[in-house]
């Protein structure tokens, strides 16, 4: 069983596919560890609607190929054009940021995914509630990561949410939310 950290976003229906990514993740995997939900402008296009963006970590039993194709078809369940643009809004994002260790391009997919060190919207979230995790190919922690990066390049912000009934992020700093069957009405 391998620990995968997600990234998950959205600038089109926020809450709403955020949500449905949220529990398709529950309902395949248990229980999840959340970051705070941020928000942030676009990167990269304009558009007049902002992201959210947060991260996840569950346990996975399955290779990265099916993993992948699992979370490609959330993302068209969900609305997702994969013919769009790489620049442009998004229903919803999944990625695969990490499966344990594993690093290099494995089953279509390459591991860790770059944009952990490129963008404010996963290393914040990262470094948050994960801080202490590792990167693969550096084995330098999440929050040490963070702490020299350039956080006033890619504004950012917390924002409250809530998931089932339960409030999972908030403005005020909050450690990661651990939900599980237990955990979630």
């Amino acid at each position: 069983m391998a620990f995968v950290l997600f990234s998950l976003g959205s600038n089109a229906q926020r809450h709403q596919r955020i949500d449905a990514a949220l529990t398709a993740l529950h309902d395949t995997f248990g229980e999840l560890l959340i970051s705070r939900v941020f928000e942030s402008r676009p990167v990269g296009f304009d558009s007049p609607c902002n992201f959210y963006n947060l991260v996840v970590g569950a346990s996975c039993p399955w290779p990265v190929a099916r993993l992948n194709q699992w979370c490609k078809q959330i993302e068209r369940d969900n609305g997702r054009d994969h013919s769009a643009p790489k620049f442009s809004s998004r229903a919803l994002d999944i990625d695969i940021l990490c499966v344990d260790d594993l690093t290099g391009f494995i089953d279509g997919v390459t591991l860790p995914r770059d944009e952990i060190t490129w963008n404010a919207f996963v290393l914040r979230p990262l470094a948050e509630s994960f801080g202490d995790y590792c990167h693969p190919l550096t084995g330098t922690p999440y929050r040490v990561l963070w702490q020299a990066f350039d956080a006033d390049a890619q504004e950012l912000w917390p924002v409250a949410f809530e998931w089932q009934g339960k409030k999972i992020s908030a403005p005020e700093p909050v450690e990661a939310v651990m939900c599980s069957p237990a955990h979630v009405r």
